[in-house]
């Protein structure tokens, strides 16, 4: 029986990458809400463009699926991260390992705050004028660039995953 492989070459980078993006969107996070108390804030304005709002998350990316189930949403990001540590230690390539090493770090945090808090904490937002992006966080934004990375490395790249 061929087992998957759990440890590669490449794997430290994956897992402080990991470490790292989990441990700094926690630490936003509870700095936000215990040292800022932005549940108690409506908004703080930072730059014309960028604010600080509180905002919790129940469903996936963006709010879609929102749900007051969260255990599922937990399950999920769990079983992906697996799959993703897999894929890791199958790379031969650096730049897939850190992308995966942000994706599944920001999966994890997440994941984390709807185990502790029942939904993902979200307090980033970008405006201009009557335009507004979705609210986010420090994990989003490792998810989106570790996707980004691996997108562009598909494109840009073809040597041997």
């Amino acid at each position: 029986m061929n087992f998957p492989k759990l440890w590669s070459n490449l794997s430290p980078l994956a897992l402080a990458l990991v470490a790292l993006t989990f441990g700094f969107d926690q630490t936003i996070k509870w700095w936000l809400l215990n040292i800022v108390h932005m549940e108690e804030r409506r908004q703080i304005t930072i730059t014309p463009f960028f604010d600080l709002v509180m905002a919790w998350n129940h469903g996936i990316s963006y709010g879609l699926l929102s749900t007051n189930t969260q255990a599922l949403l937990i399950i999920v990001s769990i079983l992906i991260s697996i799959v993703l540590w897999i894929w890791a230690c199958r790379s031969h390539r650096p730049t897939t390992a850190a992308a995966i090493g942000l994706i599944i770090g920001g999966a994890l945090a997440n994941a984390l705050d709807r185990a502790v808090h029942g939904a993902v904490a979200d307090f980033f937002l970008l405006h201009w004028g009557d335009w507004n992006w979705y609210i986010f966080n420090p994990a989003d934004m490792a998810i989106v660039a570790g996707v980004g990375l691996l997108l562009y490395e598909s494109f840009m790249d073809k040597r041997p995953v």
